[in-house]
């Protein structure tokens, strides 16, 4: 198959101009969305394009110890980022949610590539690293959404949780109506893709092998792996996030630990 088309400058441009379409229906309706969107596509392209020359060199160097710092840079970014996007302490967590997520993306990496890929080198930069970001950027959604769910309902329903200790329940079972609220609006979205993925669009990473020259069938395989190994690797850091929390953030709320 056909490498990959490059997209010149101009047409590259070109491009950008379907921005203007939804920008002008933001402004159009005074959503105060067109500043917002315009400093977001702008960070996106700066941040890619120093991302791209940046990869360029860490593929051409493939050294482990710089792919591992990489992928740990990585972590710290996308931990730093869900406690930004909750109402959680910062200070109190980073390091209980960075530690979650970097043992959530060991176990994982190490059984994808290791066992499933059979790769060798192991952390080999070109699956390694564009692998563990896909998983990472995934992590933090299903974060972000499951500890605003957790601890949003904590606050509406601190009565109940205290009513359930109270009643002699642990502080496990005090919190597990809790918990599975968070998995539930945390991972139905996840499902309910999975469940028609193929059949109303291909996904992202399956498109671009195909577009990078991959066999169809070499993209299929790859594709379902890489959903299973995004939703595990989602729910392990999902779990450990909050038990990490809970130990920590507990008493911001007035709790019991």
């Amino acid at each position: 198959m056909n490498a990959t088309i490059d997209i010149g400058w101009l047409h590259m441009f070109l491009g950008i101009l379907l921005l203007v379409i939804p920008t002008w229906f933001l402004y159009y309706f005074r959503t105060g969305l067109v500043r917002s969107t315009l400093v977001a596509a702008l960070r996106m392209i700066i941040q890619l394009f120093f991302i791209g020359f940046y990869l360029e060199y860490l593929f051409k160097w493939n050294n482990t110890f710089i792919n591992l710092l990489w992928v740990v840079l990585m972590t710290g970014i996308a931990a730093y980022t869900v406690l930004q996007r909750t109402s959680l302490p910062s200070r109190k967590l980073f390091l209980p949610v960075i530690m979650a997520f970097l043992c959530a993306i060991s176990v994982i990496d190490l059984y994808f590539l290791g066992v499933v890929i059979c790769l060798d080198p192991l952390f080999d930069a070109r699956y390694f690293i564009p692998i563990s970001g896909m998983i990472l950027g995934n992590m933090l959604s299903s974060n972000v959404i499951a500890l605003n769910a957790f601890y949003g309902s904590i606050r509406r329903e601190r009565q109940l949780y205290l009513y359930l200790l109270g009643n002699g329940a642990s502080r496990g079972e005090a919190t597990a109506p809790f918990m599975r609220e968070a998995l539930i609006k945390s991972f139905n979205p996840t499902v309910a893709s999975m469940a028609v993925m193929g059949l109303i669009a291909l996904p992202g990473t399956m498109t671009g092998q195909i577009l990078g020259g991959s066999s169809p069938n070499v993209a299929i395989k790859y594709q379902i792996l890489i959903m299973i190994t995004i939703f595990s690797s989602s729910l392990i850091s999902v779990l450990l996030t909050l038990w990490a929390s809970k130990r920590r953030a507990f008493d911001d709320f007035g709790l019991e630990r």
